[in-house]
């Protein structure tokens, strides 16, 4: 039964224009009632301590949203890319550190779940996997466990394209985990970090692409320490510190995904690092909710004096409205066409919708403070979060704005594998 207390938000993507399914559609609604009543009303504390979101996290788990990416044979909904990105989209709308980092819980169940199952594995693997799995699953069901996933060193292993530096040394009964991870969301706040590591058997052993190890590691194992500052500009409840291991020993059965999985799926389900655009197309489609109230005179905590008559706002906010659906448009798209193995011209499209998320989420910020102008600034106000907050998403690895633009120009004038030597 509904809590709602004031007139609900609209669907961001109209569940018939857009085709959603029946589940995308449920969810979806779940995600934007649970936004509006209960994560927009905490957003300006977090924001303002730069604190973990905690108990949006709480909520959401109340409402079955933990396990939307979960199989549903593991009591799960089962989403698929595009069903996950929908309804983060929607809690994105309310709070952009809560988005981006449900997202790294998320795709801890996404990457061991739909895009696991679309690869290539040998059947003793598969068996592992599958049991493995199961165990973080029910954590995270009957537990409420909360998953990190914290990747980035700082270079291009992200995206497979080199080794990781943390490394996992195989010892008896699992390994030993030495290595950082920078910008670490949920860091101090999750109760397992999902690692990315190359595995090593032997100590003298190289690191390599085709090793990468995801193991789960819990918060509270010895030798591993949350270090640094976070007072960031933007996106402040993602709590994104440094994660430091050192000699972390992790137990055998912590596989979030088998050895040398994850190359694969780098490699072949490069969609996969569309995840973070979700919290931003959320803030895209803020930007303009707050501008439509505000204008109206609907903005909660101003007064309702109407601006909507002034020409030159009817013009702005038909500027932004046409760039919001250009927006929606080409992501929809991208993540609808999310697979293993996708065509030269699906991962272009896949390039694009990033590079325009990412770009026009903040854009659209911009936009939204001239129309509404000076008093749309103050920090008692959402949208001076929003500017902030949208501002980060073209610096976010391993698809940043500089190498989605980097990556497309190249594929738009070379096929696999020609180049310029005579």
């Amino acid at each position: 039964m509904s809590t709602m207390t004031h007139e609900p938000d609209t669907p961001m993507f109209d569940p018939d224009a857009w085709a959603l399914s029946d589940q995308e559609r449920d969810l979806a609604a779940v995600a934007r009632e649970i936004g509006q009543e209960k994560i927009a009303p905490r957003a300006a504390e977090y924001d303002r301590a730069a604190a973990f979101p905690i108990e949006n996290y709480r909520d959401m788990y109340d409402a079955g949203l933990m396990g939307i990416c979960i199989p549903k044979a593991h009591g799960g909904h089962g989403l698929s890319v595009r069903g996950y990105a929908v309804v983060a989209a929607e809690i994105g709308r309310y709070c952009g550190s809560t988005a981006l980092t449900w997202n790294m819980h998320v795709c801890s169940c996404l990457w061991s779940g739909a895009l696991t199952d679309d690869l290539d594995m040998a059947e003793a693997d598969r068996h592992h996997h599958e049991t493995t799995r199961a165990i973080h699953y029910r954590r995270i069901l009957d537990d409420g466990a909360i998953y990190a996933q914290p990747f980035s060193e700082g270079g291009a292993a992200a995206a497979g394209t080199v080794a990781f530096g943390t490394t996992a040394l195989r010892v008896d009964g699992g390994w030993i985990v030495n290595g950082k991870k920078i910008f670490a969301s949920l860091a101090g706040s999750a109760d397992y970090y999902g690692v990315l590591c190359s595995e090593l058997q032997n100590p003298n052993d190289r690191s390599s692409r085709g090793s990468t190890l995801y193991l789960a590691i819990p918060a509270t194992s010895d030798g591993l320490t949350v270090a640094g500052d976070w007072d960031p500009l933007g996106m402040r409840g993602t709590v994104s510190r440094n994660l430091l291991f050192e000699d972390v020993f992790v137990p055998d059965g912590s596989e979030l995904m088998p050895s040398g999985i994850y190359f694969k799926a780098a490699s072949q389900w490069p969609h996969m690092f569309m995840t973070l655009t979700p919290a931003y197309m959320g803030q895209a489609q803020a930007a303009y909710d707050f501008t439509v109230k505000y204008l109206r005179g609907e903005m909660e905590g101003v007064p309702p004096v109407k601006r909507r008559m002034y020409p030159t706002k009817q013009i702005a906010v038909a500027q932004m409205r046409v760039m919001l659906e250009q927006t929606k448009s080409v992501w929809f798209q991208a993540i609808s066409e999310a697979r293993a193995n996708p065509t030269k011209d699906q991962v272009m499209r896949a390039y694009a919708a990033q590079y325009t998320v990412m770009e026009n989420a903040n854009e659209l910020a911009q936009l939204a403070i001239r129309t509404c102008g000076g008093q749309s600034m103050l920090k008692s106000l959402a949208l001076e979060r929003i500017y902030r907050d949208s501002r980060c998403g073209s610096l976010m690895l391993p698809w940043t704005a500089e190498l989605c633009l980097d990556k497309l120009g190249h594929d738009c004038l070379y096929e696999p594998g020609e180049t310029d030597e005579e």
